[in-house]
């Protein structure tokens, strides 16, 4: 029996670990056996340019934490080497940054499960979140529909001033 000093210590964890998983929009949890310090190291900056919190774990404590908060679907994954990476603005944040650091790394790098709002997904989600550009990258991509009628009305326009004879500057400034 552990003394009451090292229990106290294991129910702060857990309760970390339930405070964060309550504050995320999502997570998943990775297996990360034989990646080296400098890919660890890169994937914890990536990591950090996302907002997305990621920590090694130990699967004892997690699995009290999800049991805190109703996630204990998981339980079955976690076992062997587990890391959580979480983020609490941005739902596909912790599906992206995992997945792509996974196919970098080839089979050394393995996303286990996820959880969405407070409920598993299934690893077809996790995969489907992990396919959504970034925030600024859609962001720009819906700005860039709306000004492509603009930009052709320009074009259009253009091109008529020159056909009639004038000189783009002289159309422009009368």
């Amino acid at each position: 029996m552990p003394n009451a000093k090292v229990m106290s210590e294991k129910q702060a964890i857990v309760a970390a670990l339930t405070e964060k998983l309550q504050g995320s929009a999502a997570g998943v949890l990775v297996d990360y056996k034989g990646i080296t310090v400098a890919e660890d190291t890169a994937l914890r900056t990536e990591c950090r340019k996302n907002n997305v919190e990621y920590a090694v774990v130990k699967n004892t404590m997690l699995r009290f934490a999800f049991k805190n908060v109703g996630l204990s679907e998981l339980d079955e994954q976690l076992n062997g080497t587990t890391a959580l990476a979480v983020c609490a603005d941005d739902p596909v944040a912790p599906a992206r940054v995992i997945a792509d650091y996974a196919k970098k790394l080839n089979g050394k790098f393995e996303l286990k499960g996820g959880f969405m709002d407070g409920k598993v997904v299934s690893m077809e989600t996790v995969n489907a979140l992990a396919s959504i550009p970034a925030l600024p990258v859609l962001q720009a991509q819906v700005l860039g529909t709306m000004l492509a009628p603009i930009s052709a009305l320009a074009c259009v326009l253009k091109q008529i001033a020159e056909k009639n004879g004038a000189p783009a500057e002289e159309s422009a400034a009368e």
